[in-house]
């Protein structure tokens, strides 16, 4: 299982292969510490000599009963991409999840998608991977692939010969209040969300899978993310989003086995049997109203929110990790916690014990055209059942939340994660239980 049980300073070594980590030691860890002193650290990136980053640099195994990328600790930065298959042929499409596990593997060792790809066996063809991250380590690379509701097709006209096979809760999110969605940025045939920490890495993975994609899958949309807005272990500080505060501190934990087995892993008889072992992930473009939040008093701020600013307790607590209480009130008998706060209308207590495994991050996506910061939230969950966990909260949060004076969502996806890739399987690729 791709887990913190799965120790990520477990090296997971190629059989064989040019390794970015290989590269970095050839070129000598003293080269490489002159070069960043004289050049200066660049943003996001460890130094390979730096030993307390050194756990954030190693490779994550990439085969296991789970997929990597879910219970993993979340990682700093994401590139998420939504692709449409544009063939029909379903050899095609096959042929297509079978290179890019080859490839998603190798890279999360480290390593380039081919052997001497980069540097390119035949200078009269183009190079097999790209290059760019070469000399890079594998910074807790994860990788991690779904299949959207329009990938199945329809009833009548099914795609790939799946008749049958699509998830009876695979279905399009329906319409909120509060959306302003962009159909540019929203669903997909297959989605991949790449992890890691350091940005380059993750945008290579994206960016060599779209290309051996060619002819077969188009990317749709793709989204860059910057400082996770949850932590999935306990390990892990909670984080902040962009409008300051403390982000996913009740979020489930990888440590939670029941919790995951009853909120997050699809189990037997919860639908078709090649889902069994995943999980749904949903994906929510999220736009704030930075200026808007930014001229907010602090007062307004907490009590729109539930929490104090500064250390993200509960209002009335000191302590983050306090539980909430909800019935709380002041001395006139007024609730501590409002009414239509976003963690009281999120809270488990009045979402029937619903709960979500959040890997959100930020975003800032240069200016709208009228001098407001295109910033926010890519929200990413996931669930066993979307009908009982994300939809009826969302709707909630969507008919009542004070938050919705201060962000609108923008972009809207659901898709199928399949299980892993088991260890010691030579024929197994990401989505062999789907095709069999």
């Amino acid at each position: 299982m791709s887990s913190p049980d799965n120790e990520p300073g477990e090296t997971v070594r190629g059989r064989s292969g040019f390794s970015r980590r290989k590269l970095l030691g050839a070129a000598g860890v003293g080269a490489a510490v002159a070069g960043a002193a004289g050049a200066g650290v660049v943003t996001g990136r460890a130094s390979a000599a730096d030993s307390s980053t050194a756990q954030l640099q190693l490779p994550v195994p990439f085969r296991g009963d789970r997929q990597a990328g879910i219970v993993t600790p979340a990682q700093d930065r994401m590139h998420f991409a939504a692709f449409d298959v544009t063939t029909e042929d379903r050899d095609a499409v096959v042929q297509m999840l079978r290179e890019w596990t080859q490839m998603a593997e190798r890279m999360a060792r480290g390593e380039e998608t081919t052997e001497g790809g980069a540097v390119g066996l035949n200078p009269y063809a183009p190079p097999t991977d790209t290059g760019e991250a070469l000399g890079l380590p594998a910074s807790q690379l994860t990788l991690t692939i779904g299949f959207g509701p329009s990938f199945f097709g329809t009833e009548t006209r099914p795609r790939f010969g799946l008749r049958g096979q699509r998830p009876a809760l695979l279905q399009d999110l329906p319409k909120f209040p509060n959306e302003t969605m962009d159909p540019a940025r929203s669903g997909g045939d297959i989605c991949i969300q790449a992890c890691a920490n350091d940005p380059q890495v993750a945008v290579h993975a994206v960016r060599n899978l779209a290309r051996v994609a060619f002819g077969t899958a188009a990317v749709r949309y793709s989204q860059l993310g910057f400082g996770r807005t949850s932590s999935t272990t306990r390990d892990q500080s909670t984080p902040r989003n962009l409008f300051g505060f403390k982000d996913g501190t009740n979020n489930v934990k990888a440590e939670d086995t029941d919790v995951l087995d009853k909120q997050v892993w699809v189990a037997a008889g919860d639908g078709p049997d090649w889902l069994t072992g995943g999980s749904y992930l949903i994906a929510r473009r999220i736009r704030m109203r930075i200026e808007q939040w930014d001229r907010t008093t602090l007062l307004e701020q907490e009590r729109v929110i539930g929490r104090t600013k500064g250390s993200g307790a509960p209002i009335g607590l000191a302590d983050e990790f306090e539980p909430l209480n909800l019935d709380a009130v002041t001395s006139d008998g007024e609730p501590l916690i409002d009414p239509l706060a976003h963690v009281r209308l999120a809270a488990p207590e009045r979402n029937h014990g619903a709960e979500m495994l959040r890997r959100g991050y930020n975003f800032t996506d240069g200016t709208d055209g009228f001098g407001h910061l295109d910033a926010g939230l890519f929200f990413i969950a996931f669930v066993r059942n979307p009908e009982k966990q994300f939809i009826p909260i969302q709707a909630e949060l969507a008919r009542q939340d004070l938050l919705n004076e201060y962000i609108t969502h923008t972009g809207s996806a659901v898709f199928a994660v399949p299980p892993g890739v088991p260890d010691g399987d030579d024929g197994a690729y990401w989505g062999s239980t789907l095709f069999g």
